[in-house]
């Protein structure tokens, strides 16, 4: 019985850290992702804290967690690191062949493309819902703590979901 309580204390534990977690001064909130290119995301990291894998065009959520100022202040930055499939990767082989997967797995994993910059968050006020990281083609990202949804009038970011990578980007 005890390792049954073990678990359900483990698991409140987990459930209620993000309500919980924080210093003094801040509070925590989901990290969430809008994926605005043909790309998958593989990962999003907000800060160190790990975020969800985007399909391309998609959305994803609901990771626990991003710690804000309960107050903003300007120069307010955020650390977003996210991991790109390009789909250059050769066919997958199948199984098999356990040594030529194991080739393309490898082939796989190193055309992955990791990213990284800093970006400005925006003021907000008492009212924030964690934070929600929008991609856009050339590796340029964006972030809102806005309760709205993407793609309601209210919704800060206005960049449409589907988007195409020019033939050239802005060299950084």
């Amino acid at each position: 019985m005890s390792g049954l309580r073990f678990v359900f204390l483990m698991f409140i534990f987990f459930v209620s850290g993000c309500s919980h977690a924080g210093d003094d001064g801040y509070t925590s909130g989901d990290i969430g992702g809008v994926n605005h290119t043909s790309s998958a995301i593989n990962y999003v990291k907000v800060n160190g804290y790990g975020g969800p894998n985007i399909s391309p065009f998609g959305d994803g959520g609901g990771y626990c967690c991003v710690q804000l100022p309960e107050q903003w202040k300007p120069g307010l930055k955020a650390r977003i690191e996210w991991e790109v499939d390009p789909h250059t990767a050769p066919a997958f082989p199948g199984y098999k062949d356990w040594d030529n997967y194991l080739i393309w797995e490898k082939k796989l994993k190193e055309s992955f493309q990791k990213h990284s910059t800093i970006v400005d968050i925006p003021q907000y006020g008492k009212e924030r819902c964690g934070l929600t990281v929008h991609f856009l083609p050339c590796d340029q990202v964006k972030v809102t703590t806005s309760c709205f949804g993407f793609g309601t009038p209210d919704y800060p970011i206005k960049e449409p979901r589907h988007m195409k990578e020019p033939s050239s980007c802005p060299v950084k």
